[in-house]
């Protein structure tokens, strides 16, 4: 097991994006919000790259922006 800094941060804040999500989305049962946060939830633990991380975590947060936006 392999216990970087960068990694763990980085899972920490793009979780924590994630369950905020999924807390607003069960309450507002708006879907959209429910699977971003479920993924910004999981993908984390099956990277340990930090930059994937990170990109992959502000794409689904982009890509729950532009749901929110367009009214999904």
């Amino acid at each position: 097991m392999d216990l970087q800094a960068g990694p763990l941060i980085a899972s920490l804040l793009v979780s924590s994006v994630g369950f905020v999500a999924l807390w607003y989305g069960r309450k507002q049962r708006r879907i959209p919000h429910v699977v971003a946060g479920l993924a910004l939830l999981v993908f984390p633990y099956f990277l340990s790259s930090t930059l994937l991380i990170v990109g992959i975590g502000a794409l689904l947060t982009g890509a729950l922006w532009l749901a929110a936006h367009f009214g999904m």
